[in-house]
């Protein structure tokens, strides 16, 4: 970024301020990476006319210093010193003009100096100073609130910031109208389905002087990573236990936070191991993952929701042969250590209104609970308390099943029951189970509460297709609009096993 600064004021009294001025504009880490500085003392020998470079020097830039002190300077033929003529010509340009003025008795100043300070202050707000430390402190203040009124940097929360060049037209209202449906039967929302898109996202604090936050582009976007690269999900499977290539199964996930917290679940719960049991101790058929599914999405959950989105990471889901890693670009609040996260706790999210929002669909809970359940469910399924590490990131790590082979190999231990076959995922028994009669391909993903086609198609509609579980009503042509899809007998049939 280059923004230019003109420092003005030849005056000798001010020269040390001026100096010190640029060398801290110069060597602070966040005001160098947008501004240059032109200073008198910094010229070099040029055949040109000291006070037509000064002007030429403010036409170029794009924000005027002006520093006043008591002496006006020398004065040119209609008896205006270059001081006063840079003001004038920084205010006839409408250059964003900062002033500062030296001491606060102004008895001791020059007559025309006094006028100039007084014509500056009818204009402008102007600020006093006696130091140097005084001076760069106010002008500190003053560029960075520059900068955030250009929205180059933010000082509010990520998620409450707009995010820059996209409007409402990319926003999904049917996202929007599936989120209302879900956070009225979740949490007894407000708002109406029939609430407008512009009302919901101003109830939901999403707009930022009618523009869209980060945080609505993330939860209601057309295409999130459009705006916001890194906000994907990748995940690998691996056989073993350490990262080594060819990955036998590498998916990167994009859409909204609530697209990719559902694949990045389903891509770890179709991994792991099931178990599914009998009707012998009641109607309900007990199904069984050796990792808890609460427990993978509490994991996904935390990581897509408190994640630093100005980093150029994308979270991370990494299961192993003995472990699920899930990582994320972030860090713990300033009031929490690792330790604490075992203990009860204030929840401190990262990103709040993301939270929010994320709250009013029953992804998290907002009490601060989420890694103690964490906790308590792998002690209820026998596993070892899950890890959580900082490093370059947060991980939370959780244990597989482990047995050994050959006293030297541990992988997880096989749950499956012989009559589920490879090709019958978690995924291919839940919409087994959600089809009553004949359905379209829309009734089918609402009935696994699934808004993502892809990831339907791919996870679900055609492996059930390919294990001829089920079948569509119109083979001859697969790509009808009026075609749908029902149980075959062998998916009758393994429904009838599963269910006991």
């Amino acid at each position: 970024m280059n923004i230019r600064i003109f420092i003005s004021s030849v005056q000798k009294e001010l020269a040390e301020e001026r100096i010190t001025l640029r060398d801290y504009i110069s060597g602070d880490p966040l005001l160098r990476r947008f501004f240059n500085i032109f200073l008198f003392e910094d010229m070099p020998a040029a055949d040109q006319r000291v006070d037509k470079c000064y002007l030429d020097e403010v036409e170029k830039c794009d924000v005027y210093i002006g520093i006043f002190g008591n002496d006006y300077g020398w004065e040119d033929q209609e008896g205006l010193s270059p001081t006063h003529r840079e003001y004038l010509k920084a205010s006839e340009l409408e250059k964003h003009r900062l002033v500062y003025v030296k001491g606060v008795d102004d008895n001791q100043r020059h007559p025309k100096m006094q006028k100039l300070i007084s014509n500056a202050g009818s204009s402008l707000i102007r600020r006093r100073f006696n130091t140097a430390e005084e001076l760069i402190a106010a002008v500190y203040a003053s560029l960075v609130k520059y900068l955030d009124n250009k929205e180059l940097i933010r000082v509010g929360p990520f998620d409450a910031s707009y995010c820059r060049n996209s409007g409402v037209k990319d926003l999904d209202e049917e996202k929007l109208k599936h989120f209302l449906g879900l956070a009225r039967r979740a949490r007894n929302f407000p708002l109406s389905e029939e609430t407008t898109s512009q009302e919901v996202l101003a109830h939901l604090n999403l707009l930022d002087n009618g523009r869209p936050t980060n945080a609505a582009i993330l939860l209601f976007g057309k295409q999130p990573q459009r705006f916001l690269i890194s906000s994907e999900v990748k995940c690998a499977h691996f056989h073993g236990t350490q990262v080594a290539k060819p990955i036998p199964s590498y998916q990167v996930y994009k859409g909204t936070v609530f697209d990719l917290v559902d694949q990045a679940i389903d891509f770890v719960m179709s991994k792991i191991n099931l178990w599914v049991g009998t009707r012998e101790d009641g109607p309900q058929v007990p199904v069984k993952y050796e990792i808890p599914r609460e427990v993978v999405a509490e994991a996904i959950v935390n990581a897509v929701a408190h994640r630093d989105y100005s980093s150029n990471g994308s979270v991370q889901v990494m299961l192993f042969a003995d472990r699920l890693e899930v990582w994320n670009p972030g860090t713990l609040p300033p009031t929490l250590t690792l330790e604490k996260l075992r203990q009860p706790h204030g929840s401190v999210p990262a990103n709040p209104l993301l939270a929010e929002s994320l709250y009013l669909t029953k992804y998290i809970e907002r009490m601060g609970t989420g890694t103690r359940d964490m906790i308590q469910r792998c002690v209820k399924a026998e596993l070892p308390e899950p890890e959580f590490t900082l490093s370059d990131g947060f991980t939370i790590t959780i244990s597989r099943p482990v047995r050994q082979v050959d006293n030297s190999v541990t992988q997880a231990t096989p749950q499956v029951t012989p009559q589920v076959t490879p090709q019958v995922t978690p995924q291919v028994i839940k919409l087994l189970e959600n089809i009553n009669g004949e359905l379209s391909r829309e009734e089918l993903m609402t009935a696994v509460s699934l808004k993502d086609r892809k990831h339907f198609s791919r996870n679900y509609l055609n492996p059930a297709l390919d294990g001829k579980f089920i079948e569509m009503t119109q083979p001859e042509s697969p790509k009808s609009p009026t075609q749908k899809y029902r149980l075959t007998k062998k998916g009758e049939e393994l429904l009838k096993t599963i269910q006991g």
